[in-house]
C-alpha cells in the first residue's frame, strides 16, 4: 500500500548552494519529501539566473535543478544576514553550501558555530576540490573537475584532442554523493543524535569514474587512452552505421553473446574463425571484428538492426537524438518526462522522478521559486519571526 507520508517528510533543508551540483543534491531530497528552502542574493538570485536558454524571462538552467524548494532572498552583506541564517540554521535537519572551501567560515558561519548553535545539524559541503587539501582554495566548474582528474583525458577519438563529457556528469554526480551522504548523516543521527559534516567534492567524485585507470596504471603500466564509443575490453562493442544513416551501438563483445549476434546477424562463419572464437582473440583482432560488423550494418536501417537484436538477446540501441528521447514510449511510461506548471512561463517538461519507492514514493509539489519569492512565509515558520519584525528586516534591505 502506498503510504501518504513522504519517505523525508518533516526533514528541513537550509539550501545556501548555487549552480548544478548542490541545488541538484537538495532537489533530490526535496523530491523525496524533504522541506527545502533556497536561499539566494536578494533581488538578483543565483548567477545561474541569468544563463540561457530562458522561457518567458526564466532561466531553464535554473528550473531543471529547483523544484521542490521555496524562495528567500537575503543581502549577504547586511549585518542581520547572518542573525538570520543562524536562525534558520538553529530549526534545519541539513544545511547545503557549495561556496569555495573556506567561504563559510569567512562569514562566521563554520562548522564549530553551527554545531554549537544545533548539534544535530548536518552540514553538507561541496566544493571542487574538498574542505582540505593543498589546492582546496582554487576554484572549480564541472568541466575543470573533468580535465584535473584523467576523465577528459580518456575521452574522445583516438586521433583527436581530449574531450569534455556531453553534460555536467561530474556535478550531477557530485549531488548524488552529497545527496547519499546526506541520507547517510540522516541515518547516523538517528543512532547518535548529533550532527556531522558531510564532504564531498567535484574532483573526487570525477576519480571515482575512472574505472580501472588508476590500477591499470600502477599495477600495469598502461595509460588510459582515448577510445571513442568502443569498448575497453569487449568486441564487438561500438557504434556502427546504418544504411539509413543512423548510428546504433551493438555490444556483443563478451563470449555469451556474441555467439548469438552472429547466428542472428548471418555471420556464422565469424565463429569458425580463430580471430574471432573468443573475447581475447576479437580484441586482438579489434579492427577485423568491427569491420564485419559494419559490413553487415550497413545493409540495414536502425530500427530494424535493434529489433533483429533484441530477438537475439544482443544488447543495442539507435543513437537517439535528444528528439527521439523526448518520444520515448520507455520514458513517457515510466513518467521520466513531465510537465510542471510554472507560473509566468506555463507548462515546462523536465526529467521526472529518478527514484522509485513502492510505498512512500516521491512527487513534485512545488515550482521552482522566484527570488525571494516565500520569504516572509519561511521567516514566519522556520524562525518564528513576527509580521513587524519581517517588516523591519525587508525595510532595512536585509531581505
Amino acid at each position: 500500500m502506498i503510504s501518504e507520508k513522504r519517505s523525508l517528510e518533516g526533514i528541513k533543508i537550509l539550501d545556501l548552494s548555487r549552480f548544478i551540483a548542490g541545488p541538484f543534491c537538495a532537489m533530490q531530497l526535496g523530491d523525496l519529501g524533504a522541506e527545502v528552502v533556497k536561499v539566494e542574493r536578494k533581488d538578483i538570485g543565483e548567477d545561474t539566473r541569468a544563463i540561457d536558454p530562458k522561457v518567458g524571462g526564466e532561466s531553464l538552467y535554473v528550473m531543471m535543478y529547483n523544484r521542490n524548494k521555496r524562495g528567500l532572498g537575503l543581502d549577504f552583506r547586511h549585518p542581520d544576514s547572518i542573525a538570520i541564517l543562524k536562525d534558520l540554521a538553529a530549526q534545519s535537519d541539513v544545511l547545503i553550501e557549495n561556496f569555495r572551501a573556506g567561504t563559510l567560515e569567512s562569514m562566521g558561519l563554520g562548522w564549530d558555530v553551527l554545531h554549537a548553535l544545533n548539534p544535530r545539524l548536518i552540514v553538507v559541503r561541496i566544493s571542487g576540490f574538498g574542505q582540505t587539501g593543498p589546492i582546496a582554495n582554487r576554484p572549480c566548474f564541472d568541466v575543470i573537475a573533468q580535465a584535473a582528474s584523467g576523465l577528459m583525458h580518456m575521452t574522445g577519438q583516438p586521433d583527436g584532442p581530449p574531450t569534455m563529457a556531453g553534460t555536467f556528469m561530474i556535478d550531477f554526480t557530485t549531488g548524488l554523493y552529497a545527496s547519499i551522504g546526506t541520507l547517510a548523516a540522516l541515518k547516523a543521527r538517528d543512532a547518535t543524535g548529533m550532527g556531522q559534516v558531510v564532504d564531498v567534492s567535484l574532483l573526487d567524485s570525477a576519480v571515482s569514474l575512472l574505472m580501472t585507470a588508476i590500477p591499470e596504471y600502477l599495477l600495469l603500466g598502461k595509460e588510459a587512452s582515448r577510445n571513442g564509443s568502443r569498448d575497453r575490453y569487449t568486441s564487438p562493442a561500438n557504434n556502427f552505421l546504418a544504411n539509413d544513416g543512423e548510428w546504433v551501438h551493438i555490444s556483443a563483445g563478451n563470449d555469451t553473446i556474441f555467439p548469438r549476434f552472429a547466428k542472428r546477424a548471418g555471420l556464422t562463419h565469424l565463429l569458425e574463425d580463430e580471430r574471432f572464437c573468443n573475447a581475447l582473440a576479437r580484441m586482438d583482432n579489434i579492427e577485423v571484428t568491427e569491420a564485419e560488423v559494419a559490413k553487415w550494418a550497413v545493409l540495414h536501417n536502425a530500427d530494424d538492426i535493434v529489433l533483429m537484436m533484441d530477438e537475439a538477446g544482443v544488447p543495442c540501441a539507435k543513437v537517439a537524438r535528444i528528439s527521439d528521447v523526448v518520444n520515448s514510449p520507455q520514458l513517457r511510461h515510466r513518467k521520466q518526462i513531465v510537465e510542471l506548471d510554472v507560473p509566468s512561463v506555463g507548462k515546462v517538461p523536465m526529467q521526472g522522478l529518478t527514484i522509485g519507492l513502492s510505498d512512500t514514493p516521491g512527487s513534485i509539489r512545488r515550482p521552482p521559486p522566484k527570488v525571494g519569492q516565500h520569504s516572509d512565509e519561511v521567516l514566519a515558520e522556520w524562525a518564528g519571526y513576527s509580521v513587524e519584525k519581517i517588516a523591519g528586516l525587508r525595510a532595512a534591505g536585509a531581505i
